[in-house]
């Protein structure tokens, strides 16, 4: 058995965003935290398939569980479908972002910032 974990950032005070990878022997977890108060908002599970539409392309089939009230998953299943399609591995995220009051600047940031940590996470594996 075989366990890796590692940790990107991306951000700074409210605005930083945490992204926590656990690499298994066949799959991912990722906990996507951020802003104020870490949580979860929203899980996703990914599985990687060959296209329905284009010959050797990655596709995915997603489950999304958001909480009630919450809007992680919006950010959620694109991250989970990005990483499992570069891994071609089954990904599980878990993501809770909490900023009050809220910007739509601070909401761009956060959004962002994931992203800056996906790209991280890609770029080391």
């Amino acid at each position: 058995m075989s366990v890796k974990n590692h940790i990107f950032t991306a951000g700074e005070g409210s605005l930083k965003i945490e992204l926590q990878a656990t690499f298994s022997d066949d799959g991912l977890v990722c906990q996507l935290y951020g802003g104020d108060k870490s949580h979860i908002g929203a899980v996703v599970l990914t599985l990687p398939r060959p296209s329905l539409k284009k010959d050797y392309q990655i596709s995915c089939n997603s489950s999304v569980l958001p909480l009630l009230g919450h809007k992680e998953d919006e950010l959620a299943k694109p991250i989970a479908e990005k990483i499992a399609k570069h891994f071609n591995q089954t990904v599980v995220v878990v993501a809770g972002i909490h900023v009050e009051d809220a910007s739509d600047n601070d909401i761009k940031a956060l959004i962002t910032n994931c992203w800056l940590c996906v790209e991280e996470l890609l770029k080391a594996h």
